[in-house]
């Protein structure tokens, strides 16, 4: 079993890089591998075109379809961004959009986390905005003993934050749990849930 993280930062030696870490650590005394992918730059926003391809997204100049291959044989995911503005980073966010919406089976039915980190406030609005994609993309939500949020401003500060390593710790331990669990009930032949798909209703005003 294998996790594909995110770092939705730019800067590759971080304190949202060093939470990831920190699950991944967890992950790997659970014996589950990690992975954490870096976005290249730029990203453009989607504009919603329509030309997504069975690679994913229409536009090569960025490694968003990378990304969408690497999802496709990944068993979850953690999203991880710094908190701008009360707000997860723009570069993640426009990553996500056209992931999701040129790459979106390869996410459902897969558990989730999003992990936000700010130098004080802004972590759970950030969160929130985060969990949206898994709602409508029908994933398994993973949470911990906390909102999943660690906090630091300079690089490595974030360790130094007790409470948010704990919560990144315990993140790893349910997200492995839930990991074993979906391999448990594979192997018990439990079929994935019927979806109804199709209907949209669109309202007249």
């Amino acid at each position: 079993m294998k996790v594909l993280m995110l770092n939705g930062s730019v800067r590759k030696n971080g304190n949202t890089n060093a939470a990831l870490l920190e699950i991944a650590k967890v992950l790997k005394e659970q014996g589950i591998d990690s992975e954490i992918f870096e976005i290249k730059e730029p990203v453009r926003d989607c504009i919603g075109c329509g030309g997504c391809t069975e690679e994913g997204c229409r536009f090569t100049d960025d490694n968003v379809n990378e990304f969408i291959k690497k999802a496709k044989e990944a068993d979850g995911f953690v999203f991880g961004t710094p908190v701008y503005y009360a707000h997860p980073s723009g570069r993640i966010l426009s990553f996500l959009d056209r992931a999701f919406y040129s790459g979106g089976s390869a996410f459902r039915f897969k558990p989730a986390a999003a992990v936000a980190c700010a130098r004080r406030a802004g972590t759970t609005a950030s969160f929130d905005v985060m969990n949206k994609y898994f709602g409508i993309s029908n994933m398994i939500t993973v949470g911990s003993t906390y909102w999943n949020v660690i906090h630091g401003r300079t690089p490595g500060e974030a360790l130094f934050d007790a409470e948010g390593v704990q919560t990144m710790h315990n993140l790893a331990n349910n997200m492995a749990w839930i990991l074993k669990c979906i391999d448990a009930a594979n192997e018990k032949n439990i079929p994935l849930p019927n979806l109804e798909l199709g209907t949209r209703t669109n309202f007249i005003r």
